[in-house]
């Protein structure tokens, strides 16, 4: 054995095994591998949550976008409930002034029905014949008065007669409680002769304005009225004959009387405003209100029924200097009430 021999000997005994030289390089390669991966893997456990919460996020865009449409919707929830809040009102003025006509249409179809259909008792109205003022020609509200089978406001004394003086009106007293507003007259009489200190039922020639001049005016005070339509600021009515025809004044008979058997119906037309319509308006501004819807036209015996009350509401929707909102709250009514035929 030579002593390269022995050298390369000795170098083997020194070392515990020999690892051959491709082995180890393939061994570094796959550490490196591994290496690798691992570091690759610790990379995206780092970066990919930092991903995630850039793309979760909003841009300014959006947030633009967003705020708007909510925008857009708040407004349309406003508005639903500003127009809700609208019909609710309307829906309430409505409700009031059906409340106040019926109950003042109600009471005149009572005192209507009962009315006492004799030519020998003086009747006031719209056109009868004189002495009766202007031949009872009215401007502005209209009035009436009449004998009804109606309980009354008797006195406190004297035989009480089934009989009342019944008188309806719109207050034009500028300084009454009253004042626009509609009222009624109930006075309960006594028979002829049981005290003279009151007024008894009175047959013809006696007039109603000879006897209860409160009766016949529209700003004379009487105990005896009663406030029965708060809301109802004009009044008017013309006649149904019973051959069918309109008419502003009643039939005469031979004495020049109304002739109340020829009248079939009295057709009254009332303009209601509710209370708080009422608050926007002055107390001139109602009487040009009231001045606003004509009195019956001198034609009425060519028109139809209705014929009032659409004359009305096409000067409501036209005028233009009182306020709007006012006008809108005000209902016209228009009633036939037929009256009991005559007692033979």
């Amino acid at each position: 054995m030579n002593d390269q021999d022995r050298t390369t000997v000795a170098s083997e005994a020194r070392l515990p095994w020999r690892v051959p030289s491709g082995y180890l390089r393939r061994a570094l390669g796959q550490n490196a591998l591994r290496t690798a991966h691992t570091t690759a893997r610790r990379t995206r456990a780092f970066t990919l949550p930092r991903q995630r919460e850039r793309v979760s996020a909003f841009t300014l865009a959006e947030l633009v976008v967003t705020i708007g449409v909510l925008v857009v919707l708040v407004l349309l929830a406003t508005q639903l409930l500003k127009s809700a809040a609208t019909v609710t009102t309307l829906g309430h003025k409505q409700m009031d002034a059906d409340s106040q006509a019926r109950q003042l249409l109600d009471r005149m179809t009572i005192d209507f029905a009962q009315l006492v259909k004799r030519n020998d008792l003086d009747f006031f109205a719209k056109g009868t014949p004189a002495p009766n003022p202007a031949r009872g020609a009215m401007a502005g509200n209209d009035l009436i008065a009449f004998y009804s089978a109606v309980p009354g406001y008797y006195p406190p004394a004297g035989a009480q007669s089934p009989v009342s003086l019944v008188a309806y009106r719109v207050n034009s007293l500028s300084t009454s409680s009253s004042y626009n507003k509609m009222e009624r007259m109930g006075k309960g009489l006594v028979w002829n002769a049981v005290d003279p200190s009151y007024t008894p039922v009175a047959f013809m020639p006696i007039r109603i304005a000879s006897s209860w001049a409160a009766a016949t005016s529209s700003s004379t005070s009487d105990a005896a009225y009663e406030l029965i339509g708060p809301q109802v600021f004009r009044f008017e009515y013309y006649y149904l004959l019973t051959n069918g025809s309109l008419s502003n004044a009643p039939p005469v008979d031979g004495n020049s009387h109304a002739d109340l058997s020829q009248i079939a119906a009295i057709i009254v037309d009332i303009a209601v405003i509710d209370p708080k319509s009422k608050v926007l308006l002055t107390d001139s501004q109602m009487t040009s209100l009231a001045a606003l819807l004509d009195d019956s036209p001198a034609n009425i015996d060519a028109q139809q029924p209705g014929y009032l009350r659409a004359l009305w509401q096409s000067r409501l929707d036209a005028n233009t200097t009182l306020p709007r909102v006012a006008i809108s709250g005000i209902r016209l009514y228009e009633r036939f009430i037929y009256l009991s035929p005559p007692v033979q």
